[in-house]
């Protein structure tokens, strides 16, 4: 026993803690007399000691109290003390008794310390008697005092009795205990025992050794197991940037919580009545450190000087194992995203700018907080965080200003993600410290801060945030409506795990959105992926709270269960689009995948079970297996789902597959709006179809386009079934249409029923033009019909004079597409032409891609001539050509002349002419026409073999025009042209032997010059420059490198020239409309202009897009009354108008 006891009582310290400075036996060197005195600094945050909705600021404010002066003791030649930075009180005084400091940075030279209380002068709270540290035979053991200001070590009871009369002398007397009353000598027999962190000698424990109060970083229960109950004290002087930490070894609990209790709640005292903030200097490295990081924003900075705490259980410990329990003090730091752990300054690198990872600090998303946990008997607290597919990694801190360090932590994550209204980490806190949580402020930012949470997934997933790209459609059904667009960045096809994480994880809660379409977005690296480690974003409730009832939901997949989430979480989405968005294929030809795509097990038992508003879902080209069948069945025969579509196309349903479908959908005939089973393997039997789609009245979309029928005489769709229906859109494409068929459709359009169908789709069914022109006449019924007929790739040469016929007579609706039609006989397609040119019914009409025998003969340029110039009515049209590897359609070298009638058109906006190789031609034909033309708002004409001197002409244009807002950049046409000119230099070359160009052939010579004349504005003609004999240029390769780079700047130089033409023209647009809406209110001057998904598009619609995808070349204009004034002083005021603008541009 002797033995043992002797073990227990031997005094060993711990090493200094890194990377503090290391602390030696001797005191610092005081610092000269001149310098102005530091202050103490407490542990607690930046600014205040208690949460602000403003946040805290790293400046500091200078406080006015004076350095303190400690009582000095009788013997002033004592040795240092002991513990940690504590030096003897003697040690401290100059021979006038002042004290002098060392500054630890310049910038903390000038700084003054709040008066630190007198030692002498404290209020006794609570003291006890160390047990034995030294020799087995010594009499005296030391003796610790806790005041109001002071936590005092003594060398021995009586010398604790001389400065504090109300200690007793004797160890039998009885002493206060901190409530007040009487304590007995029970407080000798628990034997406390202290352990420094400093290494000296035994025999310098004659000091008197003090730890101010406002030192104090923390106080805390050891984890070191019986038969001890220690607390451990860590304390950090800022000015001298010294830490250390004091254990104090207590054989009883009682006791051990009584000291606990005691000292915690005097440092909390003292430090809300001296509140400090932290040093200029290490608010400064603590800044820098987050610059590095990338995470540093002033309004969102909160540090603290926390302990983090080693981390030992086991069942038995002595003096041994607790100096291997090393803690150190850091400082905790909350950015903007993440959570930062940063060891404290050496003073050798305290004004470097160092990374954080150089710093051995270590940083935290803020968004994978994944548990909070504070106790409530100390200042301990742990914080997990946990990034998908791995495991947690905990934190084990310790804080005097514990609350104020979650709280801000909570805060930041509500702030991160204000739109959910469950947290997804565990919060054990006490319940003192939920009361102390303070509502977030709310701010107006667009889509309700998703950017915010994005960014915030961002980096804490350490994804590069430009790489992702969106837009926000507002003009479609169930809008706004989210489309993820494709990833950007070098050799990247398709977006990894963290990055489509993040993207899901940010759209859940987003109430802004009614529409998420993930169409195109590759979601295999989630398919089957599981994450083992933690479950703490399943969805296990909606948004309203109610527990989601789904089995095996920790097993599913991370796809399922972002799915699902994306559902549950939101109140407001209505549709979910996962078109051709997993890759996947049959294990052999025919055979269907074994296992679900998990997009079904997400979401249909949650329609099932109304957990979720979702009732529009489109699974269109992803190969469904039996599963995903199986769960399409369970939903749609429950009447409680109330689905409004699901779209199965090109989903791989054989017979079987789509009979199954079709029949279930019948339970949702009082909701189904849509039917969508195009592209698929199955047949469609009319008789049999015809008993499942009487049970539907509300349908408004039809997709039966690319599908089988079996052969009979019945339409596909009766006109009974038809007639009770108001459909918005039928699409019939590329499926065999008889001539029961036909009639249904020509019937149902003389219907009443059929005035709101607005899309029509008979693209490549075999229709002849009298087929068409049958269907025209049964909707001439309504004039001016607000309907989009497609009839693409149809024999419409067949019977064409009822066609023409049908044309002339204005029985078109409002949107013509009539792409990719084949004439065999120019004659014809003239005479639909000259059709086109006396129709008044139709405002958008799109012809491109006309095959014609030959090339366009004088009497078909003059009447496409006519055409433009005469017709008044059409608003957008589209002549483009086509070129293909095997085959090129177009007008020919006439279009040119044709394209001239535009000069005297006064109602076309929008104009799409490419690929009908116009060259220099056609680009003075188009340059006189935009000098002329007041009305084209858009011009679609690249991809005509332009070379830059056609650019420039067509650019140089712009300067009379002042209604153009759109110009095609012609990016192929400038690869084109330096393509052209590389190739003819290849070929010198090669003739050459791979010299330099120094004696070419004529003919080699006179392609080259031709080619550099053209792509070099002002270059002359070859030929007015004398004969191959006579030029005797010999182009080096560096000449030729700089022609071809003059080229490429030339190229450059003139877009940016059209640019700021456009720039100017859309500001005076809009100003126009402006003007326009003050004179007479209106709902919009927007030109329609269609296209084959959406045939409203306006002329001027801009989607919105992340921060991260292209920059809107708009230009900002500021002074707008300047460029007004400017701009509307005619031709003369163009060029001040246009500096203007660059001017503005470049603020």
């Amino acid at each position: 026993m002797s033995d043992r006891r002797r073990r227990m009582s031997l005094s060993i310290f711990r090493p200094p803690l890194a990377p503090l400075t290391p602390i030696t036996d001797e005191p610092p060197e005081p610092a000269p007399a001149t310098l102005k005195k530091r202050r103490q600094t407490s542990n607690g945050q930046s600014d205040s000691p208690a949460p602000s909705p403003t946040g805290a600021s790293i400046e500091r404010s200078n406080s006015k109290h004076s350095l303190d002066r400690l009582m000095s003791m009788k013997r002033a030649t004592r040795p240092s003390s002991l513990f940690g930075s504590l030096r003897s009180l003697s040690s401290l005084q100059d021979e006038n008794g002042e004290f002098a400091h060392t500054a630890s940075s310049p910038s903390s030279v000038n700084s003054v310390s709040p008066a630190i209380p007198d030692v002498a002068a404290g209020m006794l709270i609570h003291h006890g008697p160390l047990p034995e540290v030294g020799p087995m035979f010594r009499r005296r053991c030391p003796y610790l005092v806790l005041t109001d200001s002071h936590l005092i070590q003594f060398k021995s009871q009586e010398r604790a009795s001389e400065m504090f009369p109300s200690v007793p002398r004797l160890a039998g007397q009885s002493v206060p205990g901190p409530s007040g009353q009487a304590r007995a000598t029970s407080i000798r027999h628990s034997r406390l025992s202290s352990i420094s962190s400093v290494h000296e000698s035994q025999s310098s424990l004659e000091g008197l050794h003090s730890i101010p109060l406002l030192h104090v970083v923390a106080v805390h229960k050891l984890d070191d197991g019986e038969p001890y109950f220690s607390i451990e004290v860590a304390y950090f002087n800022d000015d001298t940037n010294h830490a250390s930490t004091m254990t104090l070894q207590i054989h009883d609990p009682r006791e051990s919580d009584s000291w606990l209790m005691a000292i915690r709640s005097t440092a909390k005292r003292a430090r809300s009545t001296y509140s400090v903030p932290f040093s200029q200097s290490l608010v400064e490295y603590i800044a820098r450190a987050l610059e590095q990081e990338q995470d540093y924003e002033p309004n969102h900075f909160h540090m603290f000087k926390v302990v983090q705490r080693a981390n030992k259980s086991g069942k038995r410990s002595s003096s041994d194992d607790l100096t291997k329990l090393t803690s150190k003090i850091c400082i905790l730091a909350i950015g903007m995203y993440k959570v930062h752990l940063v060891p404290l300054p050496k003073t050798n690198r305290t004004s470097s700018s160092t990374s954080l990872s150089d710093l051995n600090g270590t940083s935290h998303g803020i968004v994978t907080l994944a548990s909070v946990k504070v106790q409530n008997f100390d200042d301990s607290f742990q914080l997990w965080f946990r990034r998908p597919f791995q495991p947690s990694s905990a934190l084990h801190l310790a804080a005097l200003c514990v609350n104020e360090v979650v709280v801000w932590l909570r805060q930041a994550a509500e702030f991160l993600r204000p739109e959910w209204t469950e947290q997804p980490f565990a919060w054990v806190v006490p319940q003192t410290l939920n009361d102390e949580l303070l509502p977030i402020p709310v701010e107006e930012e667009e889509n309700r801060a998703f950017d915010r949470t994005l960014t915030a997934y961002c980096a804490a997933y350490g994804i590069n945030t430009s790489t992702i790209r969106y837009k926000v459609n507002y003009s479609c059904e169930d809008a706004p409506a989210f489309e993820l667009l494709p990833i950007t960045g070098a050799g990247r096809l398709k977006y990894n795990a963290l990055e489509l994480l993040a993207i899901l994880r940010a759209l859940r809660y987003n109430e802004s959105f009614g529409t998420i379409r993930l169409s195109q977005t590759a979601l295999d690296p989630l398919h089957g992926l599981c994450d083992d480690y933690g479950w703490d974003h399943t969805p296990w409730t909606t948004r309203s709270g109610e527990t989601v009832e789904i089995e095996n939901q920790q097993k599913a997949s991370v796809l399922i269960q972002e799915v699902r989430a994306l559902a549950v979480k939101s109140k407001r989405l209505r549709r979910l689009d996962f078109s051709d968005c997993l890759a996947r294929r049959p294990s052999s030809a025919g055979a269907t995948p074994v296992l679900g795509c998990g997009i079904c097990e997400a979401l249909f038992p949650l329609c099932t079970k109304q957990y979720t508003n979702v009732d529009w879902i489109i699974l269109n080209g992803i190969l469904l297996s039996d599963v995903d069948i199986d769960y399409i069945y369970a939903a749609a025969i429950s009447k409680t789902s109330h689905f409004r579509a699901i779209e199965v196309s090109n989903c791989g349903l054989a017979d079987r597959s789509f009979q199954a479908i079709l029949q279930a959908l019948c339970h949702q005939g009082s909701t189904l709006e849509c039917l969508n089973f195009s592209s698929n393997f199955a047949r469609l039997e009319p008789l049999n179809m015809r008993e499942y789609l009487d049970e539907l009245s509300y349908i408004r979309k039809i997709d039966f386009s690319n599908t089988y029928r079996t052969s009979g005489p019945e339409p596909l769709l009766a006109i009974e079934t038809l007639a009770s229906w108001k459909l918005e859109e039928l699409n019939l494409s590329r499926s065999s249409i008889n001539a029961e068929t036909l009639q249904a459709v020509a019937e149902y359009l003389r219907n009443p029923q059929s005035q709101v169908l607005r899309h029509l789709r008979m693209n490549q069914c075999g229709l002849t033009g009298g087929n068409v022109a049958d269907l025209l006449q049964a909707m001439a019924h309504l004039p001016f019909r607000d309907l989009h007929l497609y009839i693409n790739e149809n024999y419409l040469e067949q019977e064409h004079d009822r066609l023409i016929q049908a044309i002339s007579q204005s029985l078109t609706p409002l949107y013509v597409t009539m792409e990719m039609l084949e004439y065999k006989e120019e004659k014809n397609f003239r005479l639909l032409v000259e059709a086109w040119t006396h129709n008044t019914s139709t405002r958008y009409l799109n012809m491109s891609k006309v095959s014609l025998p030959f090339e366009a003969g004088k009497e078909t340029i003059a009447a496409l001539e006519k055409m433009l110039g005469d017709n008044q009515t059409l608003e957008s049209l589209n002549i483009a050509g086509e070129e293909a590897h095997l085959e090129v359609a177009n007008f020919g070298s006439g279009i040119s002349k044709a394209l001239t009638g535009l000069q005297r058109n006064k109602s076309l906006k929008l104009l799409h002419v490419e690929h009908q190789n116009l060259g220099m031609p056609g680009a003075n034909a188009l340059a006189s026409i935009l000098e002329e033309n007041d009305t084209l708002l858009q011009l679609h004409c690249g991809a005509n073999g332009f070379t830059l001197q056609a650019f420039t002409v067509i650019v140089r244009s712009l300067a009379k025009n002042r209604t153009l807002v759109h110009l095609t950049k012609m990016d192929k046409d400038r690869m084109a042209a330096i393509k052209k000119v590389d190739r003819e230099i290849d070929n010198v070359r090669e003739s050459g032997g791979g010299r330099s160009l120094t004696m070419p052939t004529k003919a080699t010579v006179s392609t080259m010059k031709r080619s550099i004349g053209s792509a070099i504005p002002g270059q002359l003609p070859f030929s007015s420059r004398g004969s191959p004999q006579t030029a005797k240029k010999q182009y080096t390769d560096r000449e030729l490198a700089d022609m071809m780079d003059t080229i490429s700047d030339n190229w450059e130089r003139e877009t940016v020239v059209m640019q700021d033409y456009l720039a100017r023209n859309r500001y005076l647009a809009q100003k126009r409309v402006r003007a326009m809406e003050i004179e007479q209110p209106m709902t919009g001057c927007a030109v329609e202009s269609p296209t084959e998904g959406s045939p409203r598009t306006s002329l001027y619609e801009s989607n919105e897009a992340t921060p991260m995808g292209e920059p809107n070349r708009q230009l900002a204009i500021r002074n707008k009354d300047e460029y007004d004034e400017a701009a509307d002083s005619g031709d003369d005021g163009f060029e001040e108008a246009l500096m203007m603008s660059k001017k503005l541009a470049l603020e």
